[in-house]
């Protein structure tokens, strides 16, 4: 269970209590990330979500802000994703008060300070490095960029070298300024607090102003369109490396479809865990590969279905060819999933994220992401009730209508110059 409030600013917050539990996570989600930039501030999200830990009023650095949680032994982060940046404080129940007071020094006191983002250009530009060095991450931004095309959405966060070398404080002003605002952030305490210490603790350290202030920018819409119209379905990124790693799969349905319960548990018998089809059948029936997973990517107006593996070099065809097969099986009478498979992809998942709820991190997250991208709002119980909900027929629905032999497209990395047109080939045939 949890409870909810609008404040007049717009600011909202949502506690969930436990009292099973000696921790409290404090975790505050923003309506920014990188489809809120345009393609000459690529980055800044990401940038600024690091800028936010350089002090404020009352923690003046990022070593007193550090020195400040590591005293109570507490756990901080913070990270960017394409629709929300969040940051969150998790610490022993009795330091509660402590976390409101370090993440609203942070939010709203950052001064962003000149020298500070001189230093922190170099940390970010050896992150973009590391991310450059890792086939196994860098794939996954080759296959949106692929799929979403030239809009926000096809856009890594990390941003471009030219935007982090020339970033300067105004434009983190500005920034803050357009998007921060009450009506844009959700405030999620979860653990072993009240609802009314919550909202008393808000009041004490949140002060935002009691008059509405509105965002100033918003997201461009997407739309499969472009995707439809390009007659590109297949990135091959050539670099030598010891292992290909590809990405195969189709646009799916939006975060606010209640087709999405169907596509999960079809994620899960796909290839969700050992037992799943893609494991039998390319790792263990066929020895293709080491790793290989199905996932879905949902946001508010896009989606993406996909399926992800690192494969033996020599034999990157045949994973294809056999990732490909999985896939159309499903779509047939006779790959129809059996009773059997649904049921235990029901059992697996509610047991999965009933093992999660039993942190206090991953309540916050599984109810402050609902409400900063505007969702239905749904308990557990909820969840758990549309998942149980779905039937066999509705699985081979959704398999149909999505994996359609034309919207199909694969990213690669891996040492394959001259063979481009073989790989392509392979996939489309």
């Amino acid at each position: 269970m949890f409870s909810h409030k609008k404040f007049s600013n717009g600011l909202q917050i949502v506690t969930s209590s436990s009292e099973s539990t000696n921790t409290v996570t404090l975790l505050i989600l923003v309506g920014v990330g990188s489809r809120y930039e345009s393609e000459k501030e690529r980055g800044l999200a990401h940038f600024q979500e690091h800028m936010f830990f350089k002090g404020g009023t009352r923690f003046k650095t990022a070593k007193d802000v550090a020195r400040a949680i590591d005293g109570v032994g507490g756990d901080f982060n913070a990270f960017t994703g394409k629709e929300y940046v969040g940051y969150y404080v998790k610490v022993a129940s009795e330091k509660k008060e402590f976390a409101f007071d370090v993440l609203s020094d942070m939010l709203l006191n950052a001064t962003f300070p000149q020298e500070e983002i001189e230093k922190e250009r170099g940390v970010i530009l050896e992150e973009m490095n590391m991310y450059e060095d890792m086939p196994v991450y860098k794939i996954g931004w080759d296959f949106e960029a692929l799929m979403f095309g030239d809009h926000p959405m096809g856009r890594d966060q990390i941003g471009t070298v030219e935007f982090i070398t020339t970033v300067n404080q105004a434009d983190f002003q500005q920034y803050k300024e357009k998007l921060y605002t009450p009506d844009n952030i959700i405030i999620t305490a979860t653990g072993n607090i009240t609802a009314q210490e919550h909202e008393s603790l808000i009041e004490k350290y949140f002060d935002f102003g009691s008059d509405p202030k509105k965002q100033t920018c918003f997201a461009d819409p997407f739309s499969w369109d472009s995707f439809y119209k390009n007659d590109t379905r297949v990135h091959i990124r050539n670099k030598k490396t010891e292992q290909a790693q590809i990405v195969i799969g189709y646009p799916s349905f939006n975060r606010k479809d209640t087709r999405n319960f169907a596509v999960t548990l079809l994620s899960i018998i796909l290839g969700g865990n050992m037992s799943s089809r893609m494991f039998s059948s390319v790792r263990e029936e066929k020895g293709l590969c080491y790793s290989i997973s199905s996932s879905v990517d949902s946001y508010t107006d896009c989606a993406l279905f996909s399926t992800r593996a690192g494969v033996t070099i020599e034999r990157t065809k045949e994973a294809i060819e056999a990732i490909k097969k999985e896939y159309l099986r499903i779509t047939t009478e006779e790959g129809k999933p059996t009773e059997e498979e649904l049921e235990r992809a029901k059992n697996y998942y509610k047991g999965k994220l009933t093992l999660r709820m039993e942190d206090s991190e991953s309540v916050a997250n599984f109810l402050g992401t609902q409400f900063v991208l505007k969702d239905d709002i749904k308990s557990l119980d909820e969840y758990f009730s549309l998942l149980d909900a779905v039937t066999v027929d509705d699985i081979s629905v959704v398999a149909k209508e999505l994996f359609v032999p034309e919207k199909i497209a694969m990213a690669v990395i891996g040492p394959f110059e001259g063979q481009e047109k073989e790989l392509e080939e392979v996939l489309l045939a």
